[in-house]
């Protein structure tokens, strides 16, 4: 018997909103909540498997970027996107109480607060990209053009 899957505020955004997606479970290794291992397990292109970073500006406070799994993001590119000079990636302590979501289940839908959001530009290359549908373990596929609207997001140069 398959176990049933739960909506998550991610999944309930994109519902608001008419857009079409995926829940794609996966099994969670605690020691290794990396993008990369995501990927792995989903059989997935590490390019198509994104991973959602909170961040905190200098000038405008938190605000959010999702870039792929496998890049590592460009902080003063984060900080120019973001109309920021300088910022730094939110401690994990903080990740809860700011977006609701834990670290290896954040995504970037349906936290808390909206946050300014941006995606790496070249989301807009695949037919389909994969976010952390809130939860460890659970994956959301859609389209990125999709996901730049939910999001209220801009895809920008981040890596």
């Amino acid at each position: 018997m398959k176990n049933k899957i739960h909506k998550t505020n991610a999944a309930r955004r994109l519902d608001e909103l008419g857009i079409s997606y995926e829940l794609i479970p996966y099994e969670v290794d605690e020691e290794n909540l990396s993008a990369v291992h995501v990927a792995q397990t989903l059989g997935q292109n590490i390019d198509q498997v994104y991973k959602t970073l909170v961040l905190r500006g200098d000038k405008t406070g938190f605000f959010v970027c999702v870039i792929p799994g496998g890049a590592e993001l460009d902080m003063k590119a984060a900080a120019r996107a973001s109309g920021n000079k300088s910022c730094e990636m939110l401690h994990v302590k903080e990740l809860v109480p700011v977006t609701g979501y834990m670290r290896g289940g954040c995504s970037p839908l349906g936290m808390k607060k909206h946050f300014p959001t941006y995606l790496h530009e070249d989301c807009i290359l695949w037919d389909f990209i994969y976010v952390s549908a809130g939860l460890r373990g659970l994956q959301i596929k859609l389209n990125p053009n999709d996901l730049l609207r939910a999001a209220q997001a801009s895809a920008v140069q981040l890596c």
